[in-house]
């Protein structure tokens, strides 16, 4: 399997020689660009060239199962997808709540304390649906299949932009929640310290006892009574992940379609990536109009101007054609000036949808060949 350090100038490379040096790639694009089929070609290319390749994905719904052309979904067991390539391909599917509970009993200090922490009613409420437990969860995903499951590449596919966003700043946030007081304030069983915490920190145990119940309170404090002294823990391995988002091995390869709407989504992650220190290291089109020939729609117009007959139907729709195609250029310029040099891949509209492998190694040719 081929493995080594990416070679100087990354954002040189193209996304072929991006999946054959990198360890990590993040997909992330607004919704309904071929965000998870590229993904899933992109491990595809490198299972292709010998690694053993996983993609996993945050998004539930079944769009990664149906690009693979798996029956029965995914989940976040593993999954080989068996194929005709030297090295592997497999797939999950985050499970927010199975990653949590993993994390608690990894980082359990003493006996029973696992059990305690799971078992607790505000535990089980929040494992799966608190906002950016997710996002965390799915971070903490990949940090485990790099780092413990000897994958030679992990290829995440992520939600929608403005959540991939939160998955990116997610360990940093539970970070600082570690460090609040007010999290001290839960984990600290005896009265006379909660006596000894700002007024603020009471009155905010008073406020959300009256509007969700004494309960619920007493369960939240018993879950943070129970959390204390794993927070070394936690916080050791999000600064682990932080690291590792940052790191040289990751690549974020932005995937959008030439639509308007999309294209000013992948401006402003391209733009709020900038802001972080990172870098968009491949920009991929999909669903781009060809251009049919070398010339420009004007050229076609003036054919159809000479032109007589049925001939004159045929320069005219070709001119629209290429009209079209002109003007996903013009829209893709702005956002090609704002990655630098990243190089650009266009996958061509497809007759249909992709739907099992063999849709999904077209797309993975596509996406092989030479960047702009």
């Amino acid at each position: 399997m081929s493995s080594g350090a990416p070679p100087a100038g990354p954002s040189a490379l193209g996304l072929a020689d991006l999946v054959e040096h990198r360890s990590i790639v993040v997909c992330c694009g607004s919704g309904g660009v071929g965000k998870t089929t590229t993904a899933a070609a992109v491990a595809l290319m490198a299972a292709e060239r010998g690694r053993r390749a996983v993609v996993v994905t945050i998004d539930p719904a079944k769009r990664l199962a149906d690009a693979l052309g798996l029956r029965g979904g995914l989940s976040n067991e593993l999954r080989r997808i068996e194929g005709p390539w030297p090295g592997e391909l497999w797939a999950t599917m985050l499970d927010t709540k199975a990653t949590f509970d993993a994390l608690v009993r990894r980082h359990a200090g003493e006996p029973g304390q696992a059990d305690r922490i799971l078992t607790n009613r505000f535990y089980q409420n929040i494992s799966g649906a608190l906002s950016g437990t997710q996002e965390y969860m799915a971070a903490e995903k990949l940090y485990e299949l790099h780092t413990e499951r000897g994958f030679d590449v992990v290829v995440v596919d992520t939600p929608p932009t403005r959540d991939a966003l939160e998955f990116l700043d997610a360990p940093a946030r539970l970070t600082r929640f570690l460090d609040h007081r007010l999290y001290r304030v839960l984990t600290t069983p005896t009265r006379l310290y909660l006596k000894a915490v700002n007024v603020a920190a009471q009155a905010f145990l008073r406020t959300a006892s009256r509007v969700v119940g004494g309960e619920v309170i007493g369960d939240a404090i018993a879950f943070f009574q129970a959390f204390d002294g794993m927070e070394a823990g936690f916080r050791t391995r999000a600064a682990h992940v932080i690291e590792l988002l940052r790191a040289p091995e990751t690549a974020y390869v932005l995937v959008t379609s030439p639509r308007r709407d999309a294209i000013d989504e992948a401006e402003f992650f391209a733009s709020e990536l900038r802001a972080t220190g990172r870098s968009v290291a491949a920009l991929v089109v999909n669903r781009v109009h060809p251009r049919f020939g070398g010339g420009s729609a004007a050229d076609a117009d003036a054919q159809a101007d000479g032109a007589t007959g049925p001939a004159v139907a045929g320069w005219r729709n070709l001119a629209e054609l290429r009209r079209v195609a002109e003007r996903e250029a013009a829209q893709l310029a702005g956002l090609r000036a704002g990655i630098g040099s990243a190089p650009t891949t266009h996958v061509p509209l497809l007759a249909a949808d992709v739907h099992d492998l063999e849709g999904l190694r077209v797309v993975a040719r596509e996406l092989a060949a030479p960047a702009g």
